[in-house]
C-alpha cells in the first residue's frame, strides 16, 4: 500500500525530483546571464583579429576558464531544458530512452567543448593539420 500524498496549502507536493531541476535549470541560467555577456563582448572584441591575437586571447588563463565554464553550464541548461521539453511532448513509451540519447549527446557536446579549449589554451591547433 501506498503512503497518502502530501499536501501544502491544499496543494499536491511533488513525489519525484522536478523541484530540485527546475532549481538547478534556474541556477544555470543565472549564471548564463553574466558569462553570456562576456562572451558576447570577447567575441566583439576579437572581431577581426588575426589568428595571433585570438590564439593570445585563449592563452589567458583566465579566459579559457572562463570559457570553458561557460561551455559546460550553457550544456548543463541546454540538457536540463531539453529534458522538460522530452518529458512533456514526448509519449511515455519513448521518454526515457530519448531522455538518455540527450543527457548523452550534451555531454559529448561539453566534453568536446572543454577538451577544444584547452587544446587551444595550451597553444596548440584545435584539430591536427589535413582534419
Amino acid at each position: 500500500m501506498s503512503a497518502a500524498p502530501k499536501f501544502k496549502n491544499n496543494v499536491k507536493i511533488s513525489e519525484r525530483h522536478g523541484a530540485g531541476e527546475w532549481k538547478l535549470e534556474k541556477l544555470a541560467l543565472l549564471a548564463l546571464m553574466p558569462l553570456g555577456l562576456w562572451v558576447l563582448s570577447s567575441g566583439f572584441t576579437l572581431a577581426g583579429a588575426d589568428y595571433g591575437a585570438v590564439v593570445a586571447w585563449f592563452g589567458s588563463t583566465l579566459n579559457a576558464g572562463l570559457l570553458a565554464v561557460t561551455a559546460v553550464v550553457f550544456y548543463l541548461f541546454a540538457s536540463l531544458a531539453w529534458k522538460v521539453i522530452i518529458e512533456d511532448y514526448v509519449p511515455a513509451s519513448s521518454r526515457s530512452g530519448l531522455v538518455l540519447v540527450s543527457n548523452l549527446v550534451f555531454l559529448v557536446l561539453a566534453a568536446a567543448s572543454v577538451f577544444f579549449i584547452v587544446r587551444l589554451a595550451l597553444g596548440s591547433a584545435p584539430l591536427p593539420a589535413g582534419v
